[in-house]
């Protein structure tokens, strides 16, 4: 029953929206209430009796005001008077003791929160105001269970706020926390640790709820207490005894499992380990086969494998120090648990078995270390890999065809097991090897009726050896002839057994993967190509029943492919004929499922491309396959291209532009087989893409569906520009005009790298002496049409507060000078020298001003680079005729105004990352203008009578600055600026 005494003035309406099913109107002025008492200097005090007095019994509204007391001890407690200060403690002690009168304890919420209050006062408090916290708890609670349970509580909130070390703190904090530690050692540990264990003792068996708090108590505690206090003969036998008691074993697990954990010396870890594992072994712990109840075999697990990473780390310092007596010690302790870790290892529970890999990956990486190893260790690493090996097989449960939560655990456990499995090739790669083919030659001998998961197993184990022998073994059919030898024999066995007609998808898939993991083995013995090509195009792969080995298998047959294509020269009619069917568009009318989405056909359109372009046929007989292959695509987009502007309804039409977009994009990743040795014109198929093209670009016209077009049709443009190069050319101009209509920012901003792409291999074919005269009359007549159709789009008003709009238009200028930039730099300089006067100081103007005055570091930086080519280019001599005017009217006074912009801060984050750039490409341009004007002299002139006293800077100053910049050494001018 409840303290009552004298009711405390308090909002009772406010109170009821404390409730959860209250409704909004007093939820909210329940919260006006709440800020209303954080804020005030006493009206708190109000919830500071309510708690002393126990007046309220509502859960909600004892809640409220420990929040309420919470607030003022976290944020305010250094304004409170020493009698509010007072208050708040006699409330706890208050509110504590009614704890130990009532019949039933509170809600466990409240608990907590009282136990964080009861926390954050003692941080407070502690080093100053109030020394006796614990002992002042700990007089009055006794062994009250009530008491006890808020006492515990409280401990792990200290925990939480001075130990905790996944909990940042400021270095203040930390200061503040090593001393509370400081002085807790000194005055109150050896007091907290004996409450512990009367507690341990008294409620083992009436109330193990209590007793599995204390034993978390002493698990979070022991890492920076005296371990001397905890790890003696009358603590630890009691925690053992806890171990065989059913509540508390899983606790005792954990407690003994900190005190493993805890930092000490090396010969002293070792004996603790070992004065531990014999108790636990002369109790039956060890008996992991008896042991019935998994979820403390899991704890178990985890507590032998922190003993065994102890002794790992004990024998690592001791090697280190040359304590050859105490490391051999060390080394026996750590290989007597091998028998437990291999009972873990195997034990059918992957919790319980991946709880000890840790313990085992380190005890190989000391195996490793060893000079040589005894025969006891290598029937120890024996044992070790074939428990992986019996760990790494699925079970009957397993969903391969919906994998959920469980499927994805035994994944990431499979990964793990690979560690391991690599950790054993590094040790001893000849057992390894011998293991697995021991494992694999017997499975393969007895497929036919071995279970789906030991077939599979055997081939993944074939398949891991790849990546876990030792680099010098990558090439793996080469080098050490018994590895080669080995992994040959393996391979010979796999594709020649059957084993690929296992009915399984699991077993399919580990096959194909396997083959093209090792397709190095193919080039060694390629008698074995025909064979494993039908398993690829028969119903094994493609035509599997499993979509999800056909999709597989399509990504695979392309690598396989790739890699083989010198040995495919006889197959390759007989390959494109059998998949045929898999390379036909699918168009969304048939109601028959695709055996291949067209994500997977893509890999089977790039494999036909392969095949065709790689083979050893003639031209025309190259030109006549790509031609079948592309031909069909062709047809079938203009029928369906004549079809999308009549559909009426959206999803239609959607499904329509999805299909002639995958044409498109089968057709373009035929492109990805070409090569500098194999190109289009080499191979006699430029006829054909050129007809592709002829057949994709009036897609661009479409009056429906335009996004999903023009993004295909654009990026089919974009190979060809590789494949075609000049060739593509006439194309360009009208996929330009139907691309720059009725344009959005971002149309135009995808637009604009396809014209830089042209402009950059322009300058391509100047290297490879092809006329730059054949691409730079076609950016002649694109470019001002290209530029005035981006000032258009940046014209347009947008709302000031669209944040996506203005983030468009800034990506689509940067594009647009990036453009110029790429004109500028291509040594094409007469494509904007030819377009009139007018237009030429349009544009300059719209770099200038990009330079100036948009607050756009990135765009500034290019802008400069275009005015200085522009300068390079026509500012001297022979440049273009009042060129030099422009540089002293516009172009110097850019280099000056830009770094005076309130917008340009040297410290801003922003501005960080291409500051030093931009000055220095600052002071580069004023040495250009300095070179390319057409004489130095006038050019000081101008700065010194002119510009610089327009800017109101002194005669001093500027003759200093003129100086400098008539020094031959651009260091100087550089300093010189940054200073």
């Amino acid at each position: 029953m409840a303290c009552q005494s004298v009711v405390a003035v308090m909002d009772e309406q406010a109170l009821l929206g404390l409730n959860p099913n209250a409704d909004a109107r007093y939820r909210q002025r329940a919260m006006a209430y709440f800020e209303q008492l954080k804020e005030s200097q006493d009206a708190w005090e109000v919830c500071a009796e309510a708690l002393a007095k126990g007046i309220y019994n509502d859960d909600h509204v004892k809640f409220f005001c420990f929040q309420v007391l919470e607030h003022q001890i976290k944020f305010r407690h250094a304004g409170l008077s020493a009698v509010q200060q007072q208050l708040i403690r006699e409330t706890l002690m208050k509110w504590l003791q009614c704890q130990l009168m009532n019949t039933q304890p509170e809600k466990p919420f409240i608990r907590n929160k009282a136990a964080q209050v009861f926390a954050l006062t003692f941080i407070m408090e502690y080093l100053t105001l109030w020394p006796k916290f614990f002992f002042d708890i700990l007089s009055l609670v006794g062994l009250n269970p009530h008491g006890v349970d808020i006492y515990l509580r409280t401990l792990m909130a200290i925990d939480a706020e001075v130990v905790d070390r996944d909990i940042l703190h400021s270095p203040e904090e930390t200061r503040r926390n090593t001393l509370i530690k400081d002085t807790m050692r000194e005055q109150c540990i050896p007091n907290l640790v004996e409450s512990w264990f009367q507690i341990l003792q008294t409620y083992q068996q009436s109330h193990p709820e209590l007793t599995c708090q204390c034993l978390e108590v002493v698990g979070a505690y022991v890492s920076w207490i005296d371990l001397n206090l905890i790890a003696n003969d009358r603590f630890v036998n009691l925690l053992l005894s806890q171990m065989s008691v059913e509540e508390l074993r899983e606790e005792a697990c954990d407690c003994l499992y900190e005190i493993i954990n805890k930092g000490m010396d090396p010969v002293d870890k070792t004996k603790l380990v070992e004065s531990l594992c014999q108790v636990l072994q002369s109790v039956g712990f060890f008996n992991v086969e008896q042991e019935e109840d998994v979820d403390f075999l899991a704890k178990f697990s985890r507590l032998v494998n922190g003993m065994g990473q102890s002794l790992v780390l004990s024998w690592t310092k001791l090697a280190k120090t040359g304590n050859v007596k105490a490391t051999a010690e060390t080394l026996q302790a750590m290989e007597a648990k091998v028998p437990l870790l291999l009972q873990l290892l195997v034990h059918e529970d992957d919790d319980i078995s991946a709880n000890i890999i840790g313990f085992c990956y380190e005890y190989l990486h000391v195996l490793k270390q060893l000079p040589q190893l005894t025969d006891q260790q290598k029937t120890n690493i024996e044992a070790i890999m074939l428990a992986v090996m019996k760990k790494l097989t699925y079970d009957d449960e397993y969903n391969f065809e919906n994998e959920g939560e469980d499927e994805a655990m035994f994944v990431e456990y499979r990964k793990q097991l690979k560690m391991l499995l690599d950790r054993l090739a590094q040790v001893s790669p000849e057992l390894l090897l011998e293991a697995v083919r021991r494992v694999f030659t017997n499975t393969m001998q007895n497929w036919q009726t071995a279970p789906f998961m030991e077939v599979e197993v055997a081939i993944r184990l074939l398949y891991m050896l790849g990546e876990a022998l030792p680099a010098s073994h990558g090439a793996h059919f080469s080098g050490d002839t018994a590895k080669a030898s080995a992994l040959q024999d393996m391979m010979r066995t796999l594709v020649s057994c059957g084993v690929s007609s296992y009915q399984h998808t699991s077993v399919a898939l580990e096959f194909f993967e396997t083959v093209v993991r090792y397709d190095k083995f193919f080039i060694v013995e390629p008698q074995h190509i025909p064979s494993v090509l039908m398993a690829f195009l028969d119903q094994r792969g493609l035509r599997h029943n499993s979509p999800k080995v056909r999709s597989r298998v399509a990504y695979l047959f392309s690598r396989f492919i790739k890699t083989l294509h010198k040995h495919m020269n006889a197959f390759i009619e007989d390959i494109l004929t059998r998949i045929q069917d898999l390379l036909e568009l699918a168009p969304p009318e048939n109601g028959f499922p695709a055996l291949l989405t067209s994500d997977d056909q893509l890999f089977m359109f790039e494999t036909a491309g392969v095949l065709i372009v790689n083979g050893e046929s003639p031209v025309e007989r190259k030109q006549a396959m790509m031609r079948g292959l592309l031909t069909p695509l062709m047809d079938a987009f203009r029928l369906l291209l004549a079809k999308l502007p009549q559909e009426t309804e959206e999803e239609r039409q959607a499904a329509l532009a999805d299909c002639l977009s995958h044409a498109v994009g089968f057709a373009s990743r035929t492109s990805k087989a070409f090569s500098n040795k194999q190109t289009v014109k080499q191979c006699g198929c430029t006829e054909v893409y050129r007809d592709c093209l002829q057949t994709f670009l009036p897609a661009l016209s479409c009056p429906v569906q335009r996004g999903v077009l023009r993004s295909s049709v654009r990026s089919f443009l974009h190979r060809m520009i590789i494949c075609l190069e000049e060739e593509v050319l006439p194309f360009v101009p009208a996929a330009s005009e139907h691309m720059l209509k009725d344009c959005e920012a971002k149309d135009l901003q995808e637009f604009i790298p396809l014209i830089s792409q042209i402009t950059g291999r322009g300058y391509v074919f100047v290297l490879d002496s092809c006329s730059k005269l054949s691409v730079s009359p076609f950016l002649q007549q694109i470019f001002m049409p290209l530029v005035l159709a981006i000032f258009e789009v940046l014209a347009r008003p947008a709302e000031d507060n669209d944040q996506a709009a203005a983030l468009e238009k800034q990506m689509l200028r940067r594009s647009y000078f990036s453009f110029i930039q790429t004109v500028t730099g291509s040594g094409m300089n007469e494509v904007m020298a030819n377009q009139g006067a007018e237009n030429i100081e349009r544009v300059v103007f719209t770099i200038i001003q990009g330079a100036v005055d948009f607050p756009d570091p990135i765009a500034q930086k290019t802008c400069f680079i275009i005015l200085s080519k522009l300068v390079e280019l026509w500012g001297g001599k022979d440049g273009m005729v009042g060129f030099p005017d422009f540089i002293y009217k516009h172009i110097v006074p850019a280099c000056f105004l830009a770094p005076l912009k309130p917008t340009f801060d040297l410290s801003d984050a922003q501005t960080t990352k291409t500051t030093s750039l931009f000055l220095h490409i600052i002071q580069f341009d004023c040495c250009i203008f300095y070179r390319h004007c057409r004489s130095g002299p006038e050019f000081i002139q101008f700065l010194q009578q002119e510009y610089l006293p327009s800017l109101q800077v002194s005669p001093e100053i500027s003759q200093e600055l003129c100086q400098v910049l008539q020094q031959p050494d651009v260091k100087v001018l550089k300093n010189y600026i940054k200073v």
